[in-house]
């Protein structure tokens, strides 16, 4: 069973016991949250599609950390001008373990 989720403006295939990297989001390590933008619940045969979310319907996921993901370089050159700048950036995270997915 999986299922399609939105949060942080992505979407995400998601099943039980999965570990996946979201935006970053209030919660505290160790607390379980509910994400509510189920886009589709798929069981192999059944399938419930939502128009675009399906009501009444949520999967529960423990949050495990808050991290930073790796520096992204950023390089802006312009040849035979003596222009170069380098900008760094890290994009925060929080990691989330799937623990239960509603019935199909």
């Amino acid at each position: 069973m999986h299922a399609v989720i939105r949060t942080g403006g992505k979407q995400y295939r998601v099943a039980e016991g999965d570990v996946v990297r979201v935006e970053k989001l209030d919660a505290e390590p160790g607390s379980t949250i509910e994400l509510s933008d189920v886009l589709l619940i798929s069981d192999g045969d059944n399938v419930q599609l939502g128009t675009p979310v399906l009501d009444g319907k949520a999967v529960s996921a423990e949050v495990q950390t808050h991290a930073r993901a790796d520096k992204v370089e950023v390089i802006k050159f312009k040849r035979r001008k003596k222009y170069r700048r380098t900008h760094g950036h890290r994009q925060h995270y929080t990691q989330l373990k799937i623990t239960s997915i509603p019935g199909a």
